[in-house]
């Protein structure tokens, strides 16, 4: 006789940590441990029948990759779980995810408010691609509230930020900019990577939709692209669901099945980046070939008090000015030993970025300036190393700048 299980608890009462390793996993015929990859293009049906009702919608389960899979699926809903959101749909790369959260609920003559610092590649969508399909944007200081309210009009329909800001780490209020959005009748889109899911969370904030390049922390590893978009049932079924199907910006099951089982060692890893972004920030405030430090945990960032509020901790990333501009920036680059150069960031290893030459190149010198990113503004995704070895590399190379005479302005 079969011993009778106890009840399950629903998984929206575990802990986070429970959800990450136990959230959303389907198993097989064949009682899998680890989550299975189905890696298949199609699903057979039992007959004519089962599968008009299945396209209707009529019948649960699933139909072509493109739209669903169930790797993908296990992925999208242990993301539910650890957002608190109601739904979730993957996709290909972050930026398929941001696009499709914009567009997917945009249409010829509506209007878009976003913040002026943004990833180079949401500048693009923002400024040049919406245009291109009747949908005029403004753009406005994120930290400034009156600026969100004055640019509203009546065509606007969503809002749009990134909070930490790349790269130069500002924080925004995201349940201030909510009240605003929505007293406006739009919503409010957030792309929340340099946080993470697990220092902010945005939908509990009052966004409507959080976004992700889940090649960020969540994958962590650099091994893979991938992109999720959060919200309510409603938000995901009305502006994002049928979007995404007819489009195809669709995330591989191989890369769903990565971003799993990622996602069931993302608290520790942030947790041990956080603490050696702490470690270096305070090891360089006071360097003196550092003329600008930006660190949001740290009590001298200018949003240090709203951080500590809608945060859980200060992040993984450390912005800093190396003085002497951009030769004495690129001097320090490539003096670095165990900091690699790339344009990654929530790696397990520490990765140092130029933002004016790499991933804001496209601006003008005058909106990067805008921006407060110099030329001699360096970004530091911190990683799983030794804070020592980090503090040690990382000082080590600031003095073959101050060596080679670059240092001085």
């Amino acid at each position: 006789m079969a011993k009778k299980k106890p009840p399950s608890r629903d998984p929206k009462t575990w802990r986070e940590a429970t959800k990450l390793v136990h959230g959303g996993t389907l198993r097989s015929q064949f009682g899998e441990t680890s989550e299975a990859i189905f890696l298949t293009q199609g699903f057979v049906y039992d007959s004519a029948e089962a599968a008009e009702a299945r396209f209707k919608g009529e019948a649960p389960g699933f139909v072509y990759s493109r739209y669903s899979n169930p790797t993908i699926a296990m992925f999208e809903e242990r993301m539910c779980l650890l957002e608190g959101a109601e739904a979730a749909r993957a996709t290909a790369s972050g930026m398929a995810a941001v696009t499709a959260s914009l567009l997917g609920q945009l249409k010829a003559g509506d209007h878009v408010v976003a913040a002026r610092a943004l990833f180079g590649s949401c500048l693009y969508v923002v400024e040049d691609l919406l245009p291109r399909f009747g949908v005029a944007s403004t753009l406005v200081d994120g930290a400034d509230l009156d600026q969100w309210r004055n640019a509203v009009r009546a065509q606007t329909k969503t809002f749009f930020l990134e909070t930490p800001t790349n790269p130069c780490l500002e924080v925004y209020d995201i349940e201030a900019i909510a009240e605003v959005a929505h007293r406006a009748g739009a919503t409010l889109v957030v792309d929340n990577v340099f946080a993470s899911p697990v220092l902010q969370k945005p939908l509990k904030l009052g966004a409507d939709c959080s976004v992700y390049s889940a090649t960020k922390h969540i994958d962590g590893q650099g091994r893979c692209l991938g992109g999720v978009i959060l919200a309510r049932r409603d938000f995901i079924d009305t502006h994002i669901h049928n979007f995404l199907r007819q489009t195809g910006p669709a995330l591989s099951p191989f890369n769903a099945w990565i971003l799993l089982k990622s996602l069931e060692t993302l608290p520790l890893r942030v947790a041990a980046q956080m603490r050696n972004a702490e470690a270096i920030a305070d090891a360089l405030a006071a360097h003196p070939n550092i003329k600008r430090l930006i660190y949001p945990g740290r009590p001298d960032h200018p949003q240090a008090k709203l951080a500590r509020r809608q945060m859980t901790g200060g992040g993984t990333l450390v912005s800093f000015e190396v003085a002497g501009g951009k030769q004495a920036a690129f001097a320090f680059a490539d003096a670095l030993s165990i900091i690699k150069i790339s344009n990654n960031l929530g790696d397990a290893k520490s990765i140092l970025t130029h933002p004016a030459t790499t991933t804001h190149q496209r601006l003008t010198p005058e909106a990067r300036a805008a921006l407060g990113i110099t030329d001699g503004l360096v970004r530091l995704s911190v990683g799983l190393e030794d804070p020592e070895d980090l503090i040690e590399d990382l000082r080590q190379a600031l003095s073959v700048v101050e060596r080679a005479g670059l240092a001085a302005e």
